[in-house]
């Protein structure tokens, strides 16, 4: 079944102090275009995290959001610096001495300058790694499970449309064959009218009528056509990433729905032609969301 390149996806996981939360979302594009945002401190994993996408996604433009927090002491260390904090006081003392102001300075006050205290992240990076993998791939998950649903529909009306194609394409088999007959009734009738004579040289008459139906046949676009849809619904059965392959059948298709138009020179024939061409376009929208 195909998929559609459009879903969402969030998950949050709660382990051991630690929270992470996950945010994915897709959108069309031609090929695979992964963007992660998630906070420094974890931003080892980024390989990881795409490499996860790219497992399970094929074709899109693929947002990613990582949050995560660290509440347990697990990896958080925290580190005074004491030098930086003695030049902090012997400095404060040496202004208050000259300003002539109190010299009482607490060790709080002192913690809140900048760079005094400062908290090292030292966690198990594998750990970290599986925790958060987890997450990831339940994001990925659910975001599948929507492009699945999507494509769905999409398929279903790909198939409808598909129908609507071969009903066109009998009524101009249909309207095809009689076209020589007719032909050959209007070729009698003006030859008679120009020459004035019921007398036809009837091998002459044949070999127009042979070249005529020669130009005018749809018969081998008509069988190709028939192949294509036979193609189109195969790959739409498929598990396979098939946007690309159905958007170069579509292609063809309109080519040859082209050609039948310009050799039948019939006005219903034309009338179809341009149907086929309008559920086509329809169908190559719909494609254009297809993974």
């Amino acid at each position: 079944m195909v998929k559609s390149m459009t879903g969402y996806g969030k998950s949050s996981l709660s382990i051991n102090s630690r929270e992470y939360q996950v945010e994915i979302k897709t959108v069309n594009h031609k090929y695979i275009d992964i963007n992660i945002r998630m906070p420094r401190v974890i931003s080892y994993l980024e390989e990881d995290i795409r490499k996860e996408i790219a497992s399970k996604i094929k074709r899109g433009k693929v947002d990613i959001s990582i949050n995560f927090e660290n509440y347990s002491k697990e990896g958080n260390n925290v580190r005074i610096n004491t030098e930086l904090a003695k030049m902090y006081i012997e400095n404060l003392r040496k202004l208050a001495e000259e300003e002539n102001l109190s010299s009482n300075i607490e060790v709080t006050d002192i913690s809140r300058l900048p760079d005094v205290l400062t908290i090292k992240n030292d966690f198990d990076e594998n750990k970290i790694k599986e925790e958060l993998l987890v997450a990831v791939r339940d994001s990925i998950n659910q975001l599948l499970i929507m492009r699945e649903n999507e494509g769905k529909k999409i398929s279903e009306d790909i198939k409808a449309k598909i129908s609507q194609i071969e009903g066109k394409i009998q009524e101009i088999f249909t309207l095809s064959t009689g076209l020589i007959e007719e032909y050959v009734v209007k070729l009698e009738a003006r030859i008679k009218e120009l020459l004035k004579t019921e007398e036809l040289d009837k091998s002459r008459l044949m070999q127009e009528v042979v070249i005529y139906a020669d130009k005018c046949s749809v018969e081998e676009e008509i069988t190709r056509m028939k192949s294509h849809i036979l193609q189109l619904r195969n790959l739409i059965e498929t598990n396979e990433p098939t946007g690309k392959k159905m958007d170069f059948l579509i292609q063809e298709m309109n080519r040859e729905t082209n050609t039948i138009g310009s050799k039948a020179n019939n006005l219903e024939i034309t009338n179809r032609v341009v149907d086929i061409k309008t559920i086509l376009e329809d169908i190559r929208e719909q494609i254009q969301n297809i993974e």
